[in-house]
């Protein structure tokens, strides 16, 4: 019996033995095996496959270049106040972080490029627009960067910073007094009519021309839908040239069509009534009653009397009218809470975003823009005795209490 058991030991230690052998030999095949394929690698490459960072020692580094590679890519903030008075979170895209302080720098590019390619636009050429300001800002910029010249058509009821700045930017500024758009004085027509005498002028056209509505569909969309990780139930935005909402809506409902897109309009735009009753036309227009032009607001760069083609390949679900108190108490509320000084056009976005939030219920997810910084509206929206004395307006709100009782939509 003895004997037996010694025997049993024997052959279990011979198995071990055979087994540790085996183990051995096949670690060491896959080690050798592991080694060949780092070694293809290498030749394959010419890298140190074993050794990843060799590789990006030896690239070379890639920065933006100048206006053009800054443009895009802004962050986006969550506006904390809003989020907490409405049980929403709501977001906005910090356009204003742009080079060019606004995100018509998108625009500038945009259409500038496009013309290039197109061969629309030559070396020497001049680029000539017609704006209320921030476009001619950053198609000044962009000109310089390409060393084109630049010539800017604004009304002269406009921020004064703003034709200061294009002037400091070299452009050569033009001021004509306001007029509608079938005026042949109007800022626009007369840029178109500038362009077409001067030497290799180039219009750049932003309403009409849809490498506006390419550019915010190409570029502010996808990076909205990718910040937010697609955690978007609606967008929220006012129209000028109508690129930024053409271009953003028609991107995120393809990505999502329960996406909602409101448009936010200020008094005299007829865009309110085009979405909510397919009349384009507002009771502000009616004979005797414009004071200034046809879109009568506080807030400068928005609001239109007419379709643009930009505008037209937008996809809007509704819209909310916002007054220009509830634009000027909005603005201050942002700078006392959230620390943020926006342009006009940014406080409007953001009482539309509310009502947008409020309209929804709690739980949803709003995002809007904010264009500009109000740095360049000093002189007229954030200067309180033009407010008080123009507009016969004034920021009195402690909290959100003025947009109680008031939907935006009559």
């Amino acid at each position: 019996m003895a004997i037996a058991t010694v025997a049993s030991v024997e052959k279990a230690m011979t198995m071990d033995s055979a087994w540790s052998t085996a183990l051995w030999k096949w670690s060491l095949s896959v080690a050798m095996a592991t080694l060949s394929l780092w070694k293809l690698a290498e030749l394959a490459t010419g890298e140190d496959a074993r050794k990843p960072w060799r590789r990006w020692q030896r690239e070379t580094p890639r920065y933006p270049c100048g206006f053009a590679g800054l443009v895009g890519n802004t962050p986006i903030v969550e506006l904390k106040s809003l989020s907490e008075a409405t049980g929403c979170t709501i977001l906005a895209k910090a356009e204003f972080m742009n080079p060019g302080g606004s995100s018509k720098d998108r625009v500038a590019k945009g259409i500038v490029e496009d013309a290039e390619r197109r061969g629309l636009l030559r070396e020497g050429g001049t680029i000539v627009e017609g704006t209320s300001g921030s476009t001619g800002i950053s198609l000044s910029l962009m000109a310089r960067a390409k060393h084109y010249n630049c010539t800017i058509v604004m009304p002269d009821d406009q921020a004064k910073e703003k034709s200061q700045l294009l002037e400091k930017f070299g452009a050569h500024v033009e001021l004509v007094k306001p007029a509608s758009i079938v005026n042949a004085k109007h800022y626009v027509n007369e840029a178109r009519r500038r362009a077409g005498v001067i030497p290799g002028g180039y219009f750049a056209n932003q309403f009409e021309n849809t490498a506006n509505f390419d550019t915010h569909y190409n570029t502010t969309g996808p990076e909205i839908w990718h910040q937010t990780r697609g955690q978007v139930d609606a967008f929220v935005m006012s129209s000028g040239t109508g690129g930024t909402i053409a271009g953003v809506s028609s991107y995120l409902k393809e990505q999502n069509p329960k996406i909602q897109v409101f448009l936010a309009d200020p008094p005299g735009s007829s865009l309110y009534n085009k979405v909510r009753s397919n009349v384009c036309y507002a009771p502000q227009q009616a004979e005797k009653k414009i004071r200034r032009h046809r879109y009568d607001t506080i807030a400068e760069g928005v609001g239109i009397d007419r379709l643009t083609e930009n505008f037209l390949l937008a996809t809007i679900d509704d819209a909310f009218l916002v007054p220009d108190q509830e634009t000027v108490e909005m603005s201050r509320f942002l700078l006392r809470n959230e620390g943020l000084f926006v342009g006009s056009s940014s406080a409007l976005n953001c009482v539309a975003a509310v009502r947008a939030a409020r309209k929804l219920g709690p739980g949803h997810t709003i995002v809007t823009v904010l264009c500009d910084s109000g740095q360049r509206h000093l002189t007229k929206f954030w200067d309180e005795e033009h407010v008080r004395e123009h507009w016969q307006l004034e920021a009195t709100a402690s909290h959100l209490e003025f947009l109680e009782g008031s939907t935006g939509q009559p």
